[in-house]
């Protein structure tokens, strides 16, 4: 999953050069990024036979290391992006659609930090707080968002076709900002339109003094004067008369019948304006995800159909509920996704797979396989999907696995002759010591009686782990000094993957966990959450350098919501008792009662936390 320079982890990005631009508190030029690998976590590839894809010809210029298929990426954007870049992507993508978080202070339900008044530490610059690192805690200090936003838009440049397009989805909170930066980075003759997204069908809140606000927008710019446009039009209330002209000469000129009159042409559609006239996502609509932020697929399918053609790449790295990735899935495009939030991506999956074998249904009713690819509409482009992981592994694997992870990550080249080490990176021996520990003395003493066994071998030694005993650094600088004494070979040096910072913060994803206390008493069962603990937010908390991370004083701090089934089959859950707090400084209530079914049952919580990943307890009473 590397390019060809295999020692290669970081990607060069290019300066803005467009005028004017914005001034900032630690206002801080992307010049570097570190390129995580990505963690290959699981694909969904229904049976399809006898249906016909789109021309093979679209994936040419693909990345061999990925399959030809859609792409769901479960990470914080800004590694993903890197990755993306590092990985083959760089120019290859036709359209960027991105809702970011708007700066709005909105209180969403999916918002993302912790619960509580203190859940929000304010920091500058690179120092965002959990719910900036997450995306969607929605209420930051101006300085962090913009910094955020401006890397993560010199990134999307970089990925961008030079006939691509970029469209930014925001409201009148920070979208003069947001427009000041899209100018900067793409150049201020970069604008291609500022959409207006007029909903008439929001419920107006009468105790405000001020005028309703029923419109987004929705900023486009191009990579170059050469973008992909298919002029698009839209219908008419009622159709109109029109002067029908034509050319001559360079000239439009109002055309005239043999007696000199002019000639008229009934017209129901038009091209299409820059405000559009569509409804927000009703409670019973079709396409409803009950996801806070969701956007209609209508304004996708706009966007897509205009700046796109068949096959083209369509990226959209806040991908929420999935609606960039599901329209294009139906407009015969190529889609790439991704979200730090674990709900969103569960959500995303869900919706595409449904979309999938809903299209290879249609192929193939009443037993009849028929072809997807047709002019009028355009066949999917794939019927399969792949989802990864970045910066954010499940290093509870087979070794080998945890292994090339770490060598594509810090430039190691393999070596399948070694029977001990696992590669070199220039002149050095790399060996990675097991991810189920830390690096203990017991690790030092192997490497140097494989050394002892090795007597002709000169080079030093690398060690790559995750954490190290405190005694290690004395045992090791003890060898060393050893060696500088006679230019002695087989100095050692060690990585530690989650503190270097050459090479980033090597994140390990460790599962959330819970202790529940469940009792049946007489005709109640009786439920009371003892304890829970997400490390992804521990660890995320503790990356906070240079101030006081924000601490987990109570752990219902980590909890988004508490769901419970008395009578659990080991299949469907079906709730009976659902706590979701409203507010975000709400907490979950942690203690239930609810009535007990006769004999004996299966009682099963279902905790989420705030980063979406659930944790079942189940017990029988």
């Amino acid at each position: 999953m590397r390019n060809k320079d295999k020692n290669k982890t970081s990607v060069s990005i290019k300066p803005a050069k467009g005028r004017p631009w914005l001034q900032w508190v630690d206002k801080q030029p992307l010049r570097r990024v570190t390129a995580f690998p990505a963690q290959h976590i699981e694909s969904f590839t229904p049976p399809a036979p006898g249906v016909e894809l789109q021309d093979n010809s679209i994936w040419r210029e693909w990345p061999a290391s990925y399959p030809k298929s859609g792409l769901l990426f479960h990470g914080d954007n800004k590694d993903v992006l890197a990755h993306l870049l590092v990985n083959g992507f760089r120019g290859k993508v036709n359209l960027i659609y991105i809702d970011p978080p708007f700066d709005s202070g909105a209180d969403y339900v999916r918002k993302v930090s912790l619960r509580g008044k203190t859940g929000t530490a304010k920091l500058v610059g690179e120092g965002y707080t959990l719910g900036e690192q997450i995306q969607y805690t929605d209420i930051w200090a101006n300085d962090n968002y913009l910094q955020f936003m401006f890397e993560r838009l010199l990134l999307l440049k970089e990925l961008l076709a030079e006939t691509g397009s970029i469209y930014l989805h925001c409201d009148a909170a920070k979208g003069h900002l947001l427009r000041c930066l899209m100018d900067e980075v793409f150049g201020d003759d970069s604008l291609v339109n500022e959409v207006i997204w007029y909903y008439s069908n929001k419920i107006t809140d009468s105790t405000k003094h001020i005028f309703q606000r029923a419109h987004d927008s929705i900023l486009g710019f191009s990579k170059s004067a050469s973008y992909k446009w298919n002029s698009p039009f839209e219908n008419r209330p009622a159709p109109v008369r029109n002067k029908k002209v034509i050319k001559v000469n360079g000239e439009r000129v109002n055309a005239r019948d043999e007696d000199g009159n002019i000639i008229y042409v009934e017209t129901d559609v038009k091209a299409m304006l820059d405000v559009w006239n569509i409804p927000i996502v009703g409670s019973r609509a079709g396409e409803r995800m009950n996801y806070p932020t969701q956007k209609p697929d209508e304004i996708l399918r706009r966007l897509i159909d205009t700046t796109t053609n068949r096959g083209d790449v369509v990226l959209d790295c806040f991908i929420g509920c999935g609606t960039a990735a599901a329209v294009a899935q139906r407009l015969g495009r190529r889609w790439i996704g991704c979200d730090i939030n674990k709900g969103a991506v569960q959500t995303t999956a869900k919706r595409l797979q449904g979309i999938m074998l809903e299209q290879i249904g249609t192929a193939t009713k009443k037993g009849k396989q028929q072809k997807l690819v047709q002019d009028a509409e355009p066949g999917p482009a794939q019927l399969s999907f792949a989802e990864y992981r970045v910066n954010d592994y499940d290093l509870q694997v087979q070794h080998n696995e945890a292994v090339q992870l770490a060598c594509e990550h810090i430039g190691v080249t393999r070596s399948k002759a070694d029977r001990y080490f696992d590669g070199t990176m220039g002149k050095r021996l790399v060996k990675i010591v097991a991810f189920n520990h830390p690096l203990t003395l017991l690790d030092v003493e192997e490497v140097k009686s494989e050394l002892k066994s090795r007597p002709d071998e000169e080079r030093d030694i690398v060690l790559v782990c995750l954490g190290k005993e405190t005694a290690v650094d004395a045992e090791i600088e003890n060898w060393n000094r050893l060696r500088k004494r006679g230019d002695v070979p087989n100095k050692l040096e060690v990585i530690e993957l989650r503190t270097d910072p050459k090479y980033g913060k090597f994140f390990e994803h460790k599962p959330a966990s819970a202790r529940v206390d469940i009792k049946r008493k007489k005709d109640v069962i009786a439920i009371e959450i003892k304890d829970f603990i997400s490390p992804t937010i521990v660890e995320r908390l503790s990356q906070q350098e240079g101030v006081v991370a924000p601490k987990v004083d109570d752990w219902r701090q980590m909890v988004d919501s508490v769901m419970i089934d008395p009578a659990y089959d080991g299949k469907v859950f079906n709730i009976a008792l659902s706590d979701v707090p409203e507010k975000k400084d709400d907490f979950v209530q942690g203690k239930y009662e609810l009535p007990a079914p006769k004999g004996k049952t299966t009682v099963a919580v279902k905790m989420t936390d705030m980063l979406g990943e659930e944790v079942l307890v189940t017990a029988e009473v």
